[in-house]
């Protein structure tokens, strides 16, 4: 059965860090702690950071979703601005932002998006290597 960890944090900077907490607290209690841990924290901070500034939705929640399932592990972060699909594009060298989706398309095995009735969701998906995982039913 896989093993889940939901949460919702306000659509405000400031609780991207509580996100970024939650997700790597999550991660060690599944027994990730590794490379891959640092690799999900970071894209959680992210697609998070990502949904936080572009949501055009006012006073909404983000939603932030891990599950572990067998050796595939699945980050999912979702916002209700559902017609403002992720775009990735080439940053210049003097901007800021946007290579959040280079990163997540580096890091993750596979990404993507999808539209939902009420929300979009950016998803990255990880395999977890042999024996990175200790249940945490032993």
């Amino acid at each position: 059965m896989p093993e889940t960890e939901t949460f919702r944090i306000p659509k405000r900077r400031q609780h991207v860090s509580t996100a970024r907490q939650r997700i790597r607290k999550t991660l060690a209690d599944w027994g990730i702690t590794d490379e891959l841990a640092d690799a999900v924290t970071l894209l959680a901070n992210e697609l998070v950071t990502n949904a936080v500034t572009h949501c055009r939705v006012p006073y909404s929640q983000v939603k932030v979703e891990l599950t572990l399932n067998g050796t595939e592990l699945l980050l999912e972060v979702s916002d209700p601005d559902r017609d403002r699909l992720p775009q990735p594009h080439d940053s210049a060298p003097e901007e800021e932002g946007g290579r959040g989706l280079a990163l997540v398309a580096a890091l993750a095995e596979r990404w993507g998006c999808r539209q939902e009735p009420y929300a979009k969701c950016v998803w990255a998906r990880f395999e977890l290597r042999e024996g990175a995982h200790v249940p945490a039913t032993l």
